[in-house]
């Protein structure tokens, strides 16, 4: 990258419910329901919702699995967060999707620190 290259990339991301053959899930969500996150914007496929606390559960992780990380890094290997409803027995899977190139004088108005 050279100086004047302000340029970065992020992982698209699938987030899609899995559970057990004929498991009951109380999230009101059923296995292959998904969204993506593409950049800073979530998409769902239309006529499928999908439930807050579910999305609370997995939000604190999208930054990071959007970020190259080492091969050793848990954030490589682990991909599977758990729904928040003790009883239910789905979980949400992370799949990293292609790299997007994004600007960042596109996405923040805060210059870069000059070097």
């Amino acid at each position: 990258m050279n100086e004047s290259d302000d340029s970065f990339e992020l992982y698209d991301l699938r987030v899609e419910v899995v559970a057990p053959p004929g498991a009951r899930l109380y999230c009101s969500a059923s296995p292959g329901d998904w969204f993506e996150l593409r950049g800073e914007n979530l998409f769902l496929p239309e006529g499928q919702g999908f439930s807050i606390y579910s999305l609370a559960a997995v939000l604190p992780l999208l930054a990071a699995k959007q970020r190259k990380t080492h091969p050793n890094d848990w954030m490589s290997t682990d991909a599977e967060v758990a729904c928040p409803d003790p009883n239910c027995p789905s979980r949400l899977r992370i799949t990293r999707l292609g790299l997007r190139r994004f600007r960042h004088g596109d996405v923040t108005a805060t210059e870069r620190p000059a070097k």
